[in-house]
């Protein structure tokens, strides 16, 4: 067969049912293989919305997912999807076209060095050059993808080279001497970690976004049952257990809440579990080493002691570890210390807006309330992300959000990709008014596919938070943050034949979110919000 035949064939090997890419000439023997098989293909309409789709079908899933594009521009246009995915462990495959094998490197039209350009946000990368490896590199591009601290890897593949013929057999499984993930914790270390939360009287669980990737939301949750230890989250860890639950604390950071940071600061043990510890996160990692023990359990060595020097590290896959440990914990209470967080966690109040405005935390909070308990919840970047983050309370369904790289124009194609993974669960997205014209034309992504997102605009004509930022830091000097000459929404979904419609009072926030729940269809809510709505 054609080795362009025989790439479909290793994506259907790999149980691959859904792609989304954008075709060009270097990659159109792929895509005339691909129109032959039974994988579903979303056209995007933008590149990097391929990869954005990609991201939000993989977290969902938790398999490598795959977004394709062509030579030169297209793939160019994927790399900031590619270093979304790779700073937020998300398992994606991305295949490329490139140009003849024979002009590579003479600057030819479309010509572009994505393997060279993609290393810094890539786990791995192929440039193929020898049709008949194919079966092997894509089996190894899903090996490394999939296991280990996940990520994407790349497959370039000249246009010459998809059209050569090859023999077709396909590895049952791949042995790569360089490469051995952990997966057991050591139990030397494992059993140091229980008696430092035997002997803890404030421990805390510090829970980021390792843990979905591990699998171990159950676990997280059964240690902190168990032995009667409260919960904080990474922006990244969010909705690993319900936000309801009385152990979970809420969010930590520079947009935490409040009984989330006091956790940490009061904490005389803190066991951090798939969290790298940023500088969103923890502002002073020296007074964490200093008032309280760490624990660091997590896939990837390099991460342990990179930010925060650790205590106790422990190396593996979170879900392991932490059955290993609940096989010696015995269990324990801490009613004191928890007595003390939960005086710090107050139900929110929420002032009315006048003057044809809402307030965007209500209207989160009570789209929360409202949505059904499987949920998948895809915050933007800005100053929706945080309301989302803070005021969005997750019952039993999945929060998504670009946490490492904060890439304005995620929620949308991210949302597509969500919604194609689990058909049956309400995705709802959120964004700002900048960044939903940063992914907009995926608009017509949904309705040529029909696929019934709910897409909420907190919509201010600003960019929302670096306008906040110039005013809280740069003296009030407010530039180049106006989005004046933005289209009128409404009419751009009506556009569409998107069901819409605008809320701009806070008397109006239950009607709108009960047509937006019971719509069968898309449906779009813009929310007129205060340029003075504060993030906190």
């Amino acid at each position: 067969m054609k080795a362009a035949q025989a790439m479909v064939k290793c994506l259907e090997q790999e149980g691959i049912k859904v792609v989304f890419g954008y075709p060009g000439a270097a990659i159109c023997p792929f895509y005339d293989a691909l129109s032959e098989s039974g994988i579903r293909h979303i056209l995007v309409r933008h590149e990097q919305n391929a990869g954005h789709a990609a991201n939000g079908y993989a977290r969902v899933t938790n398999r490598p997912a795959v977004c394709i594009a062509t030579s030169g521009p297209g793939a160019t246009n994927l790399i900031t999807a590619i270093a979304t995915a790779y700073m937020d462990s998300v398992p994606m495959v991305v295949i490329t076209g490139q140009v003849s094998s024979d002009q590579i490197g003479r600057d030819v039209f479309q010509e572009a060095d994505i393997t060279g350009a993609a290393e810094p946000f890539v786990k791995h990368s192929y440039l193929v050059k020898d049709a008949s490896a194919i079966p092997r590199i894509f089996k190894e591009a899903f090996y490394l993808a999939g296991t280990g601290r996940k990520g994407p890897v790349l497959i370039d593949v000249p246009v010459d080279i998809q059209n050569v013929d090859i023999d077709f057999d396909y590895p049952e499984s791949i042995e790569m001497r360089a490469y051995k993930p952990s997966s057991k914790g050591n139990a030397l270390q494992v059993k140091r970690a229980a008696e430092a939360v035997v002997s803890a009287k404030k421990p805390v669980i510090c829970a980021g976004g390792g843990v979905f990737s591990a699998n171990a939301c159950n676990e997280v949750l059964e240690l902190a049952v168990k032995a009667d230890i409260p919960v904080v989250t990474t922006m990244m860890g969010i909705s690993c257990i319900p936000g309801s639950h009385p152990l979970n604390m809420g969010m930590i950071g520079m947009h935490g809440v409040k009984s989330a940071n006091l956790a940490v600061n009061k904490c005389d043990l803190i066991i951090l579990i798939g969290a790298r510890v940023g500088d969103r996160a923890v502002r002073s990692p020296s007074f964490l080493e200093e008032n309280a023990k760490i624990i660091h359990i997590d896939i990837d060595p390099a991460e342990i002691g990179k930010n925060v020097k650790v205590d106790i590290p422990i190396v593996g896959d979170a879900k392991l570890i932490l059955n290993q440990m609940l096989e010696i914990l015995p269990e324990l209470r801490h009613g004191e210390w928890i007595s003390e967080l939960l005086s710090f966690k107050t139900a929110p109040s929420f002032e009315k807006r006048e003057g044809g405005v809402i307030n965007p935390k209500r209207f989160v909070s009570r789209l929360a309330e409202r949505m059904p308990d499987d949920t998948i919840c895809v915050a933007d970047v800005g100053q929706n992300q945080i309301w989302t983050c803070n005021f969005f309370c997750m019952k039993g369904g999945r929060f998504l959000t670009s946490g490492g790289m904060g890439t304005m124009g995620y929620s949308i194609p991210c949302a597509v990709g969500a919604k194609l993974a689990s058909p049956d669960t309400p995705v709802v997205a959120i964004c700002g008014d900048g960044s939903f014209q940063m992914q907009m034309m995926e608009l017509a992504t949904i309705c040529q596919h029909n696929i019934p997102l709910k897409i909420v605009i907190m919509a201010n004509n600003r960019l929302g938070m670096v306008h906040e930022l110039q005013k809280n830091l740069y003296g009030g000097n407010t530039t180049a943050v106006f989005l004046d000459g933005s289209p009128d929404f409404i009419k751009l979904a009506g556009a569409y034949g998107i069901e819409c419609e605008r809320v701009s009072s806070d008397d109006e926030i239950d009607g709108a979110i009960e047509r937006l729940v019971l719509a069968k269809g898309p449906y779009l809510v813009e929310c007129r919000v205060s340029p003075d709505e504060k993030t906190l």
